[in-house]
């Protein structure tokens, strides 16, 4: 039998990789919800091969600071938390600390970023999670770009798992709509092979909100649908539900969101299709885009 050890800060962070870094569009949500919880008002992603050859995503949020670049691809190494209090309290999207390390341990890395208060940008690039790395000055507006080139490259089992590039582009895609649904102020575009894909103006008002739900949910749902807003003991659910008449075969136009996180859950479901049960019949599948704002304890 072999003693006890401690595993590498590499090796764990390739295990941690295997709960963060399922498929392309895996490192996409993580990196958008970076950007989101950095303040960003625009986000622009680049996709090369599915996501498998190139992720590039580049936002204008606070940016990270020159003494953390490095820490920022350790393990467990967050601005986003500090004490149990911030845990019960979770306002953040990403907070546990592993989507970097994760990502660059499976990837060619590269980190560039401008900190608010600072004069240049500053950049750090990894292979593989490599342990010797240097920060180096960069040209940058004040922001953040990642790129992460060659996903899988050092872990050729994982490799084989994914699928075509038609099908990681349309999982990645499926991640940038609803992202998409969740910050109406928030301007997103998607590139795919240098052709633009999605582009959606920031909105600030109920006509702008309309035209991004139309973007992505299509025109015919934005007509024949009804919009809400209820408040009741410290809750606030509102959004747009489809009218029967404009039910669905399969629940696929169903997007709910917590405090602006998205949610699949069984009981809200369910508690959806109870509401339409006397008008919706034959196992049809309702269509909704809804929000419910909620104490974040």
């Amino acid at each position: 039998m072999k003693r006890v050890q401690p595993l590498s800060s590499h090796l764990a962070n390739q295990i941690a990789a295997g709960e963060v870094v399922e498929r392309p569009s895996s490192v996409v949500k993580e990196l958008i919800e970076n950007s989101l919880d950095a303040g960003a008002t625009r986000i622009d992603l680049e996709i090369e091969k599915g996501g498998v050859a190139l992720i590039r995503v580049r936002d204008n949020g606070a940016g990270i600071h020159p003494d953390d670049l490095a820490l920022a691809l350790s393990r467990h190494a967050t601005s986003k938390i500090s004490s149990f209090d911030d845990l019960s309290h979770v306002a953040s999207l990403g907070f546990r600390g592993e989507a970097l390390p994760s990502i660059a341990s499976v990837s060619r890395l590269r980190l560039v970023s401008r900190f608010q208060d600072a004069e240049q940008g500053r950049q750090i690039a990894v292979n593989g999670g490599d342990s010797d790395v240097k920060v180096q000055p960069v040209a940058h507006p004040v922001g953040t770009t990642i790129e992460v080139r060659d996903l899988f490259f050092n872990t050729p089992a994982r490799r084989k798992f994914l699928r075509t590039e038609r099908t990681e582009f349309k999982h990645l895609e499926d991640v940038v709509r609803r992202i998409g649904l969740s910050r109406f102020d928030v301007g997103i575009s998607l590139m795919h092979e240098q052709k633009q894909v999605h582009q959606w103006r920031a909105a600030s008002d109920q006509a702008g909100h309309r035209r991004r739900i139309a973007a992505i949910c299509g025109k015919p749902f934005v007509e024949q649908s009804a919009e809400i807003d209820f408040e009741r003991g410290g809750l606030r659910l509102w959004g747009w539900v489809g009218l029967p008449t404009f039910s669905r075969s399969q629940a696929d136009l169903q997007y709910f969101y917590v405090n602006g996180r998205m949610v699949k859950d069984k009981l809200i479901a369910h508690a959806v299709r109870k509401a339409y049960q006397d008008v919706m019949y034959h196992g049809r599948q309702p269509a909704f885009v809804l929000y419910l704002e909620l104490p974040a304890a």
